[in-house]
């Protein structure tokens, strides 16, 4: 099945996908660790070595801006994995034909999809 020529439109929401998805990823690794503000906890000392295991600092909370943007790209996400698996392209495939293609298509897309660099305007 290499090759496929897959609709314009299917191609482009599945690529936008992969860069949703990257640049969500990419966000919630710059947000504190609550969303809302949480105080931290102390760690555990390791009774032989010292080590100080298991703390947490405060947490600030998001912004309401983080807060915005990541309800943006989870609702977009969702959005274009409905708009994918409802394309009228699979009804033309059967079984493990439309399992391939569908596998096909995240590899093609994946390929062309840029990686989120700007977390700030996401």
């Amino acid at each position: 099945m290499a090759g496929t020529d897959f609709p314009d439109d299917l191609r482009a929401a599945q690529t936008r996908l992969h860069q949703a998805t990257s640049e969500l990823a990419a966000l919630a690794r710059s947000l504190p660790w609550s969303v809302e503000p949480a105080a931290g906890w102390p760690g555990i000392t390791h009774p032989h070595t010292g080590d100080v295991t298991g703390a947490r600092d405060a947490s600030p909370g998001w912004t309401q801006e983080q807060k915005e943007a990541v309800k943006r790209l989870r609702l977009e996400c969702a959005d274009l994995s409905v708009r994918i698996t409802a394309h009228s392209y699979w009804l033309t495939l059967e079984g493990e034909a439309r399992v391939k293609a569908r596998s096909e298509l995240k590899a093609a897309t994946r390929r062309s999809a840029t990686s989120a660099v700007d977390v700030a305007a996401a």
